[in-house]
């Protein structure tokens, strides 16, 4: 047997062992979270990387999915039909994914790379969150390349076929639309239904197909429970709070926190590292870091079970300067951003306490704040309770909302992963945690905390000490 061909049987058998190793994701017995299929918590951290099939070389998807990894990371999202003119516009090895744009004639040869990047990122244990569409092919909108090929009829017929090709992965999650909502009075819902049920025939099963809804930040109800709540397909509902930095996206988590039935949600969209973004009617400026965790960090204590990054070169792959997105770095530069690298402290935190039994309090607070930028956050589980105060404001506490006698109580820095002690108290009554002074170049309002209290006979350990 010629080395070549050797080498590449070697790899497919280290792929497939990679693979195998990676169990489904489903939702938890309490409805409130993630577990894999052994039962184990599973803290969704997603990168967005929308055009990842499309836009990428085979060394260049092994460097992108190297980095995440290394920071992190454990989904990814991308688009199997992308938003940028992927009918016309062929992917880096000359492919087209559909013949003459019908959703019936996919291109095996194109969906032959997209099975190899699927596989590529089991090795590097990452799911992937795969968009059978982006939603410009269902409603083109305003900005949208389209056009606009799908029905209820060949919707259907193309989830069946694409959920019956990676029927066998479980590392996929389905993620059906795609930044767009159902319009009113038009088959737009019928034809996401009919594309879901067809992923589900695909992969033999709904019990198969751990699957939710991609939409569009525009309604104040910015969710797919919208549309699916109590549509049995929709495992985890899916928010978009867009990319202002002013956002209270806590407010945008509450009405799928009270739902029945209870289901598992998260913010699948939220402002993107060095976006632009308008800071007043003047002024036109590049999400920071510090706009980035507040979005996390805030949706996370809101109750989700998650949090999903994203920033502007990587989700287009683009080159600096391409477009407005990646004015500042081009993006494998951006893989490095201090917010990438900063977003798997808040994973190490919520992984470090019992998932089972969280849920946001702010009934814990004397003052919560009043906008996005000094809002203080709460959320307490089994014998502890954190709280973001976004603006680094001390946080007064009403104590004994959750177990022991005494606690201990940690300033946890979300920029480093760092924990610093500040004693411990009775867990009764009200009590005001200052924060540490941090000399630091960035500006005191970015000096954002979380306070960790917890039940001293819980022993819990805070990472960072």
């Amino acid at each position: 047997m010629p080395i070549r061909i050797l080498l590449s049987c070697c790899l497919l058998m280290v792929l497939q062992d990679a693979f195998a190793q990676l169990p489904r994701l489903q939702v938890s017995d309490d409805h409130r979270h993630l577990v894999t299929a052994d039962g184990k918590p599973f803290f969704w951290l997603a990168d967005t990387a929308w055009e990842l099939f499309h836009r990428t070389t085979r060394a260049e998807a092994e460097v992108y999915f190297k980095k995440r990894a290394e920071q992190g990371f454990n989904v990814i999202q991308a688009v199997a039909l992308a938003e940028l003119d992927v009918l016309n516009v062929p992917n880096r090895n000359g492919d087209l994914p559909l013949r003459n744009a019908d959703p019936t004639q996919p291109n095996d040869a194109y969906f032959r790379y997209v099975d190899t990047l699927i596989d590529m990122a089991v090795a590097h244990g990452l799911y992937i969150a795969l968009l059978p569409t982006w939603g410009d092919k269902v409603f083109k909108n305003t900005w949208g390349v389209g056009p606009e090929i799908f029905n209820p009829e060949n919707a259907r017929t193309y989830g069946k076929w694409i959920g019956n090709r990676y029927r066998n992965r479980t590392n996929i999650i389905w993620v059906i639309g795609g930044d767009r909502d159902p319009r009113d009075d038009s088959q737009d819902v019928e034809i996401w239904r009919a594309m879901a049920a067809g992923v589900a025939e695909g992969v033999g099963g709904h019990d198969k197909a751990f699957m939710t809804f991609h939409p569009q930040p525009e309604q104040i109800e910015a969710s797919s429970s919208r549309w699916f709540h109590e549509d049995n397909w929709l495992d985890m509902n899916m928010l978009q709070t867009g990319h202002c930095n002013d956002t209270p996206v806590w407010q945008r988590m509450e009405s799928d926190w009270k739902k029945l039935p209870v289901k598992p949600f998260l913010n699948g969209e939220a402002i993107y590292e060095e976006m632009p973004v308008c800071f007043d009617a003047k002024n036109l400026g590049y999400a920071s870091a510090w706009d980035v965790r507040r979005a996390a960090w805030q949706s996370v204590f809101a109750g989700a079970c998650g949090h999903t990054y994203g920033c502007g070169p990587v989700i287009f792959f683009s080159q600096k300067g391409e477009h407005f997105f990646a004015d500042l770095h081009g993006w494998q530069e951006a893989l490095d951003l201090t917010a990438a690298n900063q977003m798997r402290f808040l994973k190490t935190l919520m992984e470090s306490r019992p998932a089972d039994g969280r849920a946001p309090d702010q009934s814990m607070l004397q003052d919560e704040g009043n906008n996005a930028f000094d809002h203080i956050s709460a959320i307490r589980g089994d014998g502890y309770a954190f709280f973001y105060t976004a603006h680094g404001l001390p946080v007064t506490v009403n104590l004994g909302k959750f177990s022991g006698k005494k606690i201990s109580a940690h300033w946890y820095d979300p920029r480093t992963g760092k924990a610093t002690s500040i004693g411990e108290f009775d867990n009764k009554g009200w009590q005001t945690f200052a924060r540490p002074y941090v000399w630091s170049p960035v500006p005191d309002h970015r000096t954002d905390w979380v306070l960790v209290l917890d039940d001293l006979e819980k022993g819990y350990v805070v990472p960072g000490l």
